[in-house]
């Protein structure tokens, strides 16, 4: 059983629940893990920049913050926090919606929860993959450099 719980804590992003409660199954099932419990926090840059400063020592806004509770092989307990705020100011440079880049922090987000790693080109390449799985459930295609006007 996979429990989500989202939490809302910003007004300039409307949020679509089920997409996102989707969104963290489908990363969650593909990580293969047969239960989870998941908080989803979408936030403010204050609030992510606070939270950063506090558990990473960077008070900067960042997108997406995870904190694993408890994984094992089959079961995930943990919580994503992700910046609606990151989200509607990255958007654009990607070539796709507010919505979707926020989409994207959440299943990175809940990829980290399950274990994936971004910090070598090897790891990178495989949470990517997992990444643009999931996203491809929901008609997504991600692009990881920002566009500009000569590559759109």
């Amino acid at each position: 059983m996979i429990q989500v719980d989202i939490t809302n804590r910003q007004r300039r992003l409307p949020i679509d629940r089920p997409r996102l409660e989707a969104a963290v199954r489908r990363a969650i099932e593909q990580a293969g893990r047969k239960s989870a419990e998941v908080s989803l926090a979408i936030v403010n840059d204050a609030t992510i920049a606070e939270l950063h400063g506090r558990y990473l020592d960077d008070p900067t806004p960042t997108d997406v913050l995870s904190f694993p509770l408890e994984r094992d092989a089959e079961h995930l307990d943990g919580e994503v926090i992700a910046s609606a705020e990151t989200a509607l100011r990255a958007a654009a440079r990607y070539g796709w919606t507010p919505a979707d880049e926020l989409l994207l922090y959440v299943v990175h987000g809940v990829l980290h929860l399950a274990g994936y790693h971004d910090g070598t080109p090897e790891q990178r390449k495989r949470m990517r993959k997992q990444e643009r799985a999931v996203l491809a459930h929901f008609g997504l295609r991600a692009c990881y450099r920002a566009r500009t006007a000569s590559n759109r």
